[in-house]
């Protein structure tokens, strides 16, 4: 059993930066990546970024490279989301997730959810 506990969500200008956690608990061993998702109302849900636990070679959806870095503190077990120049289009719910692929397609665990709002 695998937990996934989500922080660092919030409300910021557009521009702005903001940083998301996700810690990792109970038996990882078989979720090879970790990353986030994220859902805005209406639309799909779109792979954001992962991570490889053991190696660090990250992964990213094209609308966030450049802009958005993922990390991992190994002791911590947990992965970080730093997300800069934060536009209005980011706004949207993120899901942390852990899978064996490197997008997360199928992932058998996730977070709760942390809203991120970007104000124009």
């Amino acid at each position: 059993q695998v937990q996934l506990v989500e922080s660092g969500g919030g409300l910021v200008q557009a521009g702005g930066s903001l940083k998301l956690s996700c810690a990792a608990s109970g038996r990882t061993f078989s979720s090879y990546f970790m990353g986030w998702f994220r859902q805005a109302p209406g639309k799909e849900r779109e792979f954001v970024g992962s991570i490889n636990r053991s190696f660090g070679r990250t992964y990213y959806a094209d609308s966030v490279k450049g802009r958005f870095t993922i990390s991992r503190d190994i002791a911590l077990n947990t992965v970080y989301l730093q997300m800069n120049s934060l536009k209005p289009d980011d706004t949207a719910v993120y899901y942390c997730a852990a899978g064996p692929d490197p997008r997360l397609s199928r992932s058998d665990y996730w977070g709760q959810g942390t809203q991120v709002t970007v104000s124009s």
